[in-house]
């Protein structure tokens, strides 16, 4: 019998995205964190688990030594939703491949329920996984069959489901895992589960295979997030479940006295948190139960953090690809949800709820608190022309009746097994890839371009912009959080630091924006050029007459108002 507290194990991120649960960096998925938890709990010491991503294998060879040598190897990985990341790179099927070959001692694979490492990626395209040479694949949690493993002197396991009683041992003792993340303590967000499954069963999703709803009490979740707080975690995302509003319910309708204790209790435990965003929420449940959801959403709203995006999975606004594929929403009543979401949380920091929405220029200085996303996606059964116009016309009435979207998400279907396919055998979305490239451009054009104008207008402060990396001599950047916004600002700027940023101007899903506040006395030409109204001349003009000791002295020099860039003073910083 292996005695656990002798046991050297090495955990290797491979990364997952599934429709309700996100691991790509600079977010860390509940996956090695619950089975560092259950390998403790089984009796494993924290200071013998060894966490690592893939791009860490990738960048050190020496750390290959770590899966090598390891009593035992756990890989966790799983793309059901695959898209395109610039925080890491998913692994591929070689990779992990050749991480079973390296681990000399017993090997073990897991990830997202009833998928992994399939042919085509190493997330798992596929329903079947390929061990790909490992000792064992984990059909159920990953988390309990390491549990089970090492409980059973790395013998076997039973391929089952952990309970939630035993998430709240996991959860909270395995935070530890976080310190061993590349991107800890600065750029690191942690997908925070309240719960998995549900009711509904459409039919391209993935999140149905776990079943209906089961809720984490909030006591549970509120410790997790102290624990990882106390690890130096400073930015949260309640993003693993598959609808925000029914949690602590029936797993349909509303529960705001749930909502309350979860969010109050996060804020309680984590006052100085940075971030406190969520991802999914049913629009039908919005329209089902307008009053609990309308409370429930300015609980949300009270306590997260700017810039929240409450993804909504409308789909499809074309009747017959709804009917044909049992989504749960229709564009009436999607359009009634964002209508109230708009309504109550609609509000930027300094506004009054009350009051809310306020879209002109005297609204402050900061992204709504929480807005709708919408989630479009091509090539389900039915699709046919006329669905590319009903989707245009319902985003066109979103914008034209002056409410705010944060995000519009449109992807072509992941195929499955039995995923509908036309009479020659293709997938649906290969019969429209020309209607669809020049719609999905329509859209960016029409409705990204000038929604964005109307959720960040000139002036608005993104706050803790990342730093990420230079193209064309310009420094992109995101802040943490539920789909930031890719930033642009002139000039090549150290990486890896954070700056506050001033929005000046907008792409479609992307802005432009200068460092706030922006020191009118050093500002580079670049800089100066991009506030809106300024253009060379005036940038010139401002450059040649520095220093300036108040702002009155730089109004003498511009009709610009450059106040919203620069704050409410300027340096007396000469060049």
């Amino acid at each position: 019998m292996t005695d656990p507290a002798t046991l050297d194990v090495t955990l290797v991120d491979g990364y997952v995205d599934e429709p309700a649960h996100f691991g790509v960096p600079p977010y860390i998925s509940t996956y090695p964190r619950y089975t560092a938890g259950a390998l403790v709990d089984a009796g494993v010491p924290e200071e013998r688990i060894t966490y690592h991503t893939i791009d860490e294998l990738r960048e050190d060879n020496a750390k290959w030594a770590d899966v090598a040598d390891a009593d035992l190897f756990v890989y966790i990985g799983g793309m059901t939703v695959p898209g395109k990341y610039v925080g890491g790179t998913p692994a591929e099927p070689d990779e992990v491949r050749k991480m079973a070959w390296t681990a000399d001692g017993i090997s073990l694979m897991g990830g997202p329920v009833k998928f992994g490492v399939g042919d085509e990626n190493a997330g798992g395209t596929q329903t079947e996984r390929d061990d790909l040479d490992f000792d064992f694949v984990a059909k159920g949690d990953v988390e309990a069959a390491a549990f089970d493993l090492v409980d059973s002197g790395l013998e076997g396991y039973n391929n089952r489901m952990r309970d939630n009683e035993e998430v709240d041992r996991w959860a909270e003792a395995g935070a530890f895992v976080v310190e061993q993340h590349p991107n800890h303590p600065d750029y690191l967000i942690c997908e925070m589960e309240t719960s998995r499954g549900c009711p509904y069963r459409c039919s391209f999703c993935t999140e149905p295979l776990y079943g209906n709803p089961s809720f984490r009490e909030p006591q549970s979740v509120v410790a997790e997030v102290d624990g990882l707080s106390n690890r130096g975690v400073r930015h949260f995302r309640l993003g693993r479940q598959a609808d925000i509003l029914a949690y602590g319910g029936d797993g349909e309708k509303p529960n705001p006295d749930a909502l309350r204790e979860l969010y109050g209790g996060i804020r309680e435990v984590a006052p100085d948190l940075g971030t406190l965003h969520l991802d999914n929420m049913n629009p039908i449940t919005i329209v089902e139960w307008p009053e609990p959801s309308r409370e429930g959403i300015r609980v949300i709203a009270e306590h997260n953090t700017p810039g929240d995006t409450a993804a909504f999975g409308l789909e499809s606004a074309d009747p017959v690809v709804q009917e044909q594929n049992n989504l749960n929403v229709t564009a009436e009543e999607c359009f009634e949800a964002v209508k109230i979401v708009n309504e109550e949380a609609g509000w930027r920091p300094g506004e009054s709820p009350d009051d809310a929405p306020t879209h002109g220029p005297d609204a402050a200085n900061r992204l709504p608190k929480l807005l709708p996303g919408i989630n479009l996606l091509h090539g389900l059964k039915g699709e046919r022309k006329e669905t590319f116009d009903h989707n245009r016309e319902f985003l066109q009435r979103v914008y034209d009746e002056g409410l705010m979207l944060r995000r519009v998400n449109i992807r072509q279907v992941m195929a499955f097994s039995g995923t509908e396919m036309n009479s020659v055998g293709t997938d649906i979305a290969d019969d429209h890839k020309r209607l669809f490239k020049q719609y999905k451009s329509e859209v960016r054009e029409k409705i990204d371009n000038p929604m964005l104008q109307r959720v960040a207008p000139p002036g608005t402060v993104l706050p803790n912009v990342h730093l990420e990396y230079h193209k064309d001599g310009r420094t992109f950047g995101r802040q943490l959080g539920t789909y930031p916004l890719l930033v642009g600002i002139p000039g090549e700027r150290e990486l890896g630091r954070t700056i506050d940023v001033a929005v000046v101007d907008h792409g479609y899903r992307s802005v432009t924006g200068v460092p706030y506040p922006l020191d009118v006395n050093s500002a580079t030409m670049d800089e100066l050029t991009a506030i809106p109204g300024l253009g060379k001349q005036r940038a010139g003009n401002v450059i040649v007459n520095r220093p300036y000791e108040t702002p009155d002295d730089l109004a003498e020099t511009v009709d610009v108002d450059l106040s919203k860039y620069a704050g409410a003073s300027v340096s007396r910083n000469a060049d």
